[in-house]
């Protein structure tokens, strides 16, 4: 068995490991949310407060970018190297990105579908080696594949994601997603977003 084998074994280990809690933490979320609701309204302003405070937490910060556009603390990683701790889950899915990134997204989620849009999400961070996974299944962008070259993804910075989008959401996502720091930039791919951190 060969070490790209294994590592794409170990990987795959790790990706269902983060599904397992994920799910996990999703049904302790659903849990806490219960037991608020049923207390009647101060559960409801808990929630809300909660929700407030956890859509401002990078507001208003802004970050020094590279050469290439990437904040120069993601570029001391390695893309495709980025730490946990410097992730954050989307919503109630597997998925992470920058945190940065992530708060946006999930702030344009709730108020997409406050507004009876659905976004969905199918792909986030892409750690290097499921970069060079994906590059081995799809090809190369350069070739006229799906992948970037390892090591080069926007993906492996955790500032891309790809949606789920149906016409109304994508409609909705074109006027709406600069807003939230988010650009479509890959033309031969309109689900996927670009998070471009406000500068200093």
């Amino acid at each position: 068995m060969g070490i790209e084998r294994i590592n794409s074994r170990i990987a795959d280990i790790q990706s269902r490991m983060i599904a397992m809690q994920t799910q996990q933490a999703g049904r302790n979320v659903q849990a806490q949310q219960t037991k608020s609701a049923s207390g009647a309204e101060g559960g409801s302003f808990a929630n809300a407060l909660e929700n407030a405070v956890a859509q401002t937490s990078t507001a208003g910060k802004s970050y020094t970018l590279n050469s290439k556009g990437i904040p120069t603390e993601l570029a001391a990683y390695g893309n495709g190297k980025i730490p946990a701790n410097a992730l954050e889950q989307v919503g109630n899915t597997r998925h992470k990105l920058w945190a940065p990134a992530a708060e946006g997204l999930n702030r344009m989620i709730n108020d997409a579908k406050r507004e009876g849009v659905t976004i969905g999400i199918t792909d986030s961070y892409r750690p290097y080696e499921e970069q060079v996974d994906l590059a081995r299944r799809k090809g190369l962008y350069s070739q006229g594949g799906l992948a970037a070259k390892p090591g080069t993804s926007e993906h492996g910075w955790g500032m891309a994601t790809d949606l789920d989008l149906n016409s109304k959401a994508q409609t909705w996502m074109r006027a709406n997603a600069e807003k939230y720091g988010f650009s479509e930039n890959v033309p031969r791919e309109p689900w996927h977003w670009e998070f471009k951190p406000p500068t200093a």
